[in-house]
């Protein structure tokens, strides 16, 4: 259930944290390397589905900004999948994983958690 709530998470949509407060824009969307509906580990973004390779290690290191996060941190991200929020100019981008996210509705991305409990890189 939780990969089909991923599946439906685009680039560009519009995350609200629990409390119904906007707090950024979709700019990744992962899903994780235990889904057992995937062969293997796969990345979207966008209307984008890249098949595990070259390009999606460029990109994964891309998205990690080097080596911001813990080794451990990004092995969990990265086994459980996620969604990069942007948050904006001045702001750390956040990282929700699937059982934070509450649902998606035509608007945006809902989360079971506040901002502050996210993931900052």
């Amino acid at each position: 259930m939780i990969q089909n709530v991923m599946a439906q998470i685009r680039e560009g949509m519009t995350v609200y944290d629990r409390t119904g407060a906007a707090i950024g824009k979709v700019s990744f969307v992962r899903f994780g390397d235990e889904n057992p509906h995937q062969p293997g580990p796969e990345t979207v973004t966008g209307s984008r589905v890249d098949n595990y390779g070259s390009s999606l290690v460029e990109e994964i290191a891309e998205v990690f900004n080097d080596d911001d996060l813990p080794e451990t941190l990004r092995d969990r991200l990265l086994r459980h999948g996620f969604i990069r929020i942007d948050a904006g100019l001045l702001a750390l981008d956040r990282f929700a994983l699937p059982d934070q996210i509450a649902g998606v509705d035509g608007d945006g991305v809902r989360l079971r958690v506040t901002d502050d409990e996210l993931i900052k890189d």
